[in-house]
């Protein structure tokens, strides 16, 4: 139990001590960084889907019928 208490101890001093936390102006930064290319990833995913979806239905599809 000793070594639990321990290793929780060391944890909670690396974490206000020798862990660099970054500043608001950098995590607003990060974060819309992450907020655009999650949506450039999406538009990406949704307009080969609908052109999958467009050869499909239209193209290849109805060609082997």
């Amino acid at each position: 139990m000793a070594g639990l208490v321990r290793y929780i101890e060391e944890v909670v001093d690396e974490l206000k001590n020798k862990t660099s936390w970054p500043t608001w102006a950098e995590l607003q930064s990060s974060s819309l960084i992450v907020l655009v290319a999650t949506f450039i990833t999406a538009a990406i995913i949704f307009s080969m889907d609908s052109g999958f979806k467009i050869l499909i239905s239209d193209g290849v599809y109805s060609f082997f019928k």
